[in-house]
């Protein structure tokens, strides 16, 4: 589809030895559209959306002036139709899209028609990342375990998966023990800028020519939003929506308000990523950012890396936003590079940021915002997040009196802070508060080399003293991509981790989602049989109540080298700043401050560990998948076989007795509210992804 291109913005850009077409918007700006340049980075992505996609339908001339107009009240009640480049799914929400695909092509067939016409319209990468569990943990058999266990669970959608897979054009599909897929698609899949062949007409004549636009995303997760750090725009949405995109809708949003948020100075010494994505979160929570955009800017995205933007992107939904974008800059392009992206693709982002606008620079101006928070890095304090809520920080320093209020004012138990009970077969016994589940796990952490070296560097110190984790502490450690477990083993970390029972569980999404497994059976009779209020700390970003682990109720969200830290101390009730977290062989205590690595070690690890090759070889074939997948068979061609007694994967009866010819619209008769909830209902109380007790 040509573009109406109302305001000639339609110019051509050429990037080594190769021309592409794009919609310029300082051209737009010279033809009317005054003062765009202004806009928010992210309104600007959504402005180049609308100038490309001008059909006079969906997309009006007066849907583009509406976003110059942004700018006098900074904010609109228009509604625009956005079309993003590309659709992320993960497993557990991907299947049912993909299992409408493929009713579709059978429907096709029944019609008389072609079914090879069924498929994606807009490009699909599904990533299988939420079905691995830690049933196995603790020791070097832990990963094969739980790898045998998962395939051994999931062996009817996989099946289905890889027919997708090998069926649908403009489909793709990253195999089992890959990654997390918010971490693939930042180290992988995204581009920045987005490329596509098109039918053009170019002065009158039609052409076959490239077209360049910034790389946009929604996802069927809510974490889609960890891209926004490598200047991807893009967010969570439903499955219902995600699959009209995936077939070509166009998503039907209002303008937003756009809450700027100016970061100064630099994280001190001993802080992390993590204190300052808790930070954030807390105080655009309290701000209020529900359906609106945030975008960060000032000196201090200087100091911050693209991992630590991601981290900060990752956690949108928790503070409420509709995403947290962070513009292209220098930083973006040494990512790409140092990922490795091909020369050319860096290149093409340079230029086009360049020629758009759209690339910040030392010395930019803030752009104008509907309002703006602002920040000194070097106020950020360590700090954790719970027992409940992700916005519910607590500085680390008052963990222990904040456990306590919490026992009082969430649990109702503030006279049982000292209670105590011994466990069957084993010589300890267990208390309220005590760490039964330490994780490092999800992509909010996994993705940042500085907090993960740190975790590893933090455990090599504690083995050094002779520390151990408390008998009661189930530890795991499930990276966001192979390329995590790589810089671990060749810095000779993982051995470390692995003394302290951090071994490798799995490559994807596990004790955040709820996949934590189960506890040992003795630790879950004494808390279950004696009501205790047992915590997690795990390094995720949802900590809401039953989510983590049905024997759980107290959960904190914590930076890994923290999640290591608190399983050596195993209790909430420590003051990790004041309390040893044990003795080493003499019998001298040891404090967190002793076995606290340095942000100048952190980074002499990742200089000279951390390479372009580690990516390129772990992505190399990254669709193929390992021994496992490669050994699935699968049934049927251009359409599926289905398994008549499947209590899984059915063709679902939507086009049952449809006709070629469409049916009047009939009304809705006798409709019924099906629920009503109150405040701080999540998707979790309702329909919880782990396991459900039976009682």
């Amino acid at each position: 589809m040509s573009s109406l291109d109302s305001f000639q913005s339609r110019k051509t850009l050429k990037v080594g030895s190769r021309t592409y077409v794009y919609y310029s918007l300082p051209a737009a700006e010279k033809r009317g559209l005054r003062g765009i340049s202004r806009l928010p980075f992210c309104m600007k992505v959504l402005l180049e959306n609308l100038l490309r996609n001008e059909d006079g339908r969906s997309v009006t001339k007066d849907d583009i002036k509406a976003v110059a107009a942004w700018l006098k009240k900074r904010s609109s009640e228009r509604e625009i139709a956005f079309r993003p480049a590309r659709v992320l799914m993960q497993d557990f929400t991907g299947v049912p899209a993909v299992v409408d695909l493929a009713a579709m092509r059978d429907a096709m067939r029944h019609l008389g028609g072609d079914p090879n016409k069924i498929n994606p319209l807009v490009p699909v990468d599904l990533v299988i990342d939420h079905s691995v569990i830690v049933n196995f943990f603790g020791s070097p058999a832990a990963f094969k375990k739980n790898v045998e266990e998962e395939y051994k669970q999931n062996q009817e959608r996989y099946r289905f998966l890889k027919w997708a897979q090998r069926s649908f054009e403009n489909f793709r599909v990253v195999p089992p023990g890959t990654g997390i897929c918010h971490q693939v698609n930042l180290e992988y899949l995204s581009r920045t800028v987005f490329t596509r062949k098109q039918k053009l007409k170019i002065d009158g004549r039609a052409a076959t020519v490239e077209v360049a636009y910034p790389d946009t995303v929604i996802g069927t997760d809510s974490h889609t939003t960890m891209v926004n750090g490598l200047s991807v725009l893009g967010w969570g949405v439903g499955g219902i929506e995600a699959e009209a995109a995936m077939l070509g809708q166009p998503m039907s949003m209002l303008l937003p308000e756009v809450i700027g948020f100016r970061v100064t100075g630099k994280l001190k010494e001993g802080v992390t990523a993590t204190d300052l994505v808790l930070t954030v979160t807390q105080m655009l929570r309290k701000h209020g950012v529900v359906g609106k955009f945030v975008e960060f800017c000032g000196p201090g995205l200087d100091h911050l890396s693209v991992e630590d933007r991601a981290t900060i992107g990752n956690m949108s939904p928790e503070y409420g936003a509709t995403c947290g974008f962070f513009p292209i800059d220098e930083d973006t392009l040494r990512y790409l590079e140092n990922t490795g992206r091909p020369a050319a693709t860096v290149g093409l982002v340079k230029a086009y940021a360049k020629a758009q606008g759209l690339l910040r620079q030392k010395g930019t101006s803030d752009p104008v915002f509907t309002e703006m928070l602002k920040l000194d890095l070097a106020t950020v304090q360590p700090s954790l997040a719970g027992p409940k809520r992700p916005q519910d920080r607590v500085l680390l320093k008052e963990v222990k009196a904040g456990f306590a209020q919490a026992m009082d004012k969430e649990f109702g138990k503030a006279g049982e802070l000292g209670k105590r009970v011994p466990v069957e077969r084993r010589d300890h016994d267990l208390g309220h508060g005590d760490v039964v589940i330490a994780a490092i796990t999800s992509c909010t952490n996994t993705s940042n080399p500085s907090v993960m070296v740190g975790a590893g560097l933090l455990a090599r110190n504690a083995n050094e003293k002779g520390l151990k984790p408390k008998p009661w502490v189930k530890t795991s450690l499930a990276p966001g991509s192979q390329v995590v477990a790589e810089y671990l083993a060749k810095s000779g970390l993982q051995k470390e981790l692995d003394q302290l029972g951090f071994n490798l569980v799995g490559f994807g999404c596990t004790t955040c989602i709820g996949n934590s497994g189960p506890l040992p059976p003795e630790i879950s009779k004494a808390v279950n049989d004696q009501d205790l209020v047992a915590a997690a700390v795990l390094s995720g970003n949802r900590n809401f109540e039953g989510r983590v682990n049905a024997d759980v109720r107290a959960n904190y969200l914590a930076s890994p080298p923290l999640v290591v830290a608190y399983g050596l101390a195993g209790s909430m009730q420590l003051d990790l700043l004041k309390s040893p977290l044990g003795s080493d062989a003499k019998g001298k205590p040891v404090f967190l401050k002793d076995i606290w690595p340095s942000s100048r070690e952190i980074t002499a690890v990742i200089r000279k560990i951390i390479n372009k090759g580690m990516f390129t070889r772990k992505y190399a074939d990254v669709f193929k998948g390992d021994a496992n997948w490669r050994r699935i068979g699968i049934t049927g061609g251009v359409t599926y076989a289905w398994d008549p007694k499947s209590t899984y994967v059915q063709n679902p009866p939507y086009f049952s007795g449809m006709g070629r010819g469409p049916v009047p619209l009939t009304d809705i008769v006798d409709a019924r509210i099906l629920g009503l909830f109150l405040d701080s209902i999540t998707t979790d109380h309702i329909s919880p992804a782990g396991s459900i007790p039976t009682t």
